[in-house]
């Protein structure tokens, strides 16, 4: 499952970086705990929508970014969270 402090990675990620077109965004990679987590990102109307892949297991997560809450499903299990929430993790 995709933990708090991996969402605090991506959406770290997020932050600071910009894309001019969704469509033409490349897939973005990270590790954390001994995991490497492949998503792309896509602004919506109303927010942003992350999905990807937790490797090496293959797990796959669909997040949604809307309103300072970051909602969606990750390993098969429903997450929701406020984004300042995710931001407060740290990695162990």
């Amino acid at each position: 499952m995709l933990s708090k402090s991996a969402v605090a990675a991506v959406l770290g990620v997020l932050a600071t970086s910009t894309v001019a077109h969704a469509e033409d965004a490349p897939k973005q990679r990270f590790t954390h705990e001994g995991y490497t987590y492949v998503y792309e990102v896509k602004d919506t109307k109303t927010g942003q929508v992350i999905n990807g892949r937790r490797f090496p297991d293959a797990v796959a997560f669909n997040l949604s970014v809307r309103n300072g809450r970051v909602s969606g499903v990750t390993g098969g299990q429903s997450v929701a969270f406020k984004v300042a929430d995710a931001k407060g993790a740290t990695s162990q």
